[in-house]
């Protein structure tokens, strides 16, 4: 298959394009040009921006196109204008935010319903608080413009090598730091992601077997406690001496730093954490065990200093000295 991706060489669409390749597809992948690759040189590499000048796809002709970085309606857009009927299968990588909040936990697709975008400026800027709704209406724009074909992945919390968020790789550089490692409660807040490999093989099987619809990718399955995953982090990486201690929520929120504490639900939206994959299993979805993905982080992490958006050794004193 000729499979292009709309931004394939950063993290998740560069893990979409090291599978597809891997798979024997022919990949071209598309982006601005800024950032480095490492993918093979029979990746054709298209510069363009979809949010201004695409003439890179003119009379340009593909059997799927992957579109990873679809944030707002117009994104989707400027992409369906500038490949009219010649992108083929179109698969947009979505996200669980995308969903209104479950009613309960366990829940599959079939009892979920996107969020509404009333009220919302759909070309403002992405934050926090609109991530989702955006998601979400671009879904919408996905299927008005490519149709009942369409394919929308939705996962959790992307984990792995090459994460530009830098969120799990903070727990596993903080585990390997040692001492006391402060963790926020309550031990029974969920926690659900997915490597970013496995996602990438599953988005490769579900353009080849010509899937269609949405499906959400929350692994593992069932889902586990955030203080349970970091305890699997430590037992894998931490000197020894190394202790996980919880630290109250309240302490957290109260000191400014559930932002510096990353993949930490705070009480918020934890059904979106508790999702059933079962749709994804039964199609594939193939999830590696923790210590894989570990392995993958600390041999690309190597020896990095420590980012200034992490918890401080000062701010995490601040919090053992809160809950005293």
């Amino acid at each position: 298959m000729k499979v292009c991706i709309i931004g394939g060489t950063s993290f998740v669409g560069r893990a979409i394009a090291w599978s597809a390749w891997h798979h024997g597809h022919r990949v071209s992948v598309l982006n601005r040009g800024l950032t480095n690759s490492d993918l093979p040189e029979s990746v054709e590499r298209l510069v363009g921006d979809r949010q201004g000048d695409l003439t890179c796809l003119k009379e340009r002709t593909f059997d799927a196109t992957v579109d990873v970085i679809a944030y707002r309606p117009s994104d989707v857009e400027n992409l369906a204008h500038a490949l009219a009927e010649r992108g083929g299968h179109y698969l947009q990588i979505s996200s669980v935010s995308a969903y209104a909040e479950p009613p309960a936990a366990g829940a599959r697709e079939e009892s979920l319903s996107l969020k509404a975008d009333l009220g919302i400026d759909l070309a403002g800027p992405v934050t926090g608080s609109t991530y989702g709704t955006l998601k979400a209406a671009s879904e919408r724009a996905g299927l008005e413009l490519f149709g009942d074909s369409a394919t929308f992945v939705r996962p959790t919390f992307v984990v792995g090598a090459h994460d530009a968020t830098l969120r799990f790789p903070y727990w596993v550089e903080r585990v390997r730091r040692g001492g006391r490692v402060a963790v926020p409660g309550p031990r029974s807040a969920p926690l659900q992601y997915v490597d970013a490999r496995d996602l990438a093989n599953l988005v490769v099987r579900a353009i080849e077997d010509g899937r269609r619809g949405g499906v959400h990718v929350a692994g593992p399955h069932p889902d586990e406690c955030f203080f349970s995953v970091i305890e699997q982090i430590a037992s894998h990486l931490a000197p020894p001496g190394t202790t996980l201690e919880e630290v109250e929520p309240a302490d957290v929120l109260a000191a400014a730093l559930g932002d510096r504490l990353p993949l930490w639900s705070a009480g918020r939206s934890e059904n979106l954490l508790t999702l059933d994959s079962s749709l994804a299993l039964s199609y594939g979805l193939d999830l590696r065990p923790l210590a894989d993905t570990l392995d993958d982080v600390v041999e690309w992490w190597g020896g990095r200093p420590w980012p200034g958006t992490w918890l401080s050794e000062d701010d995490e004193a601040r919090l053992f000295a809160r809950a005293l």
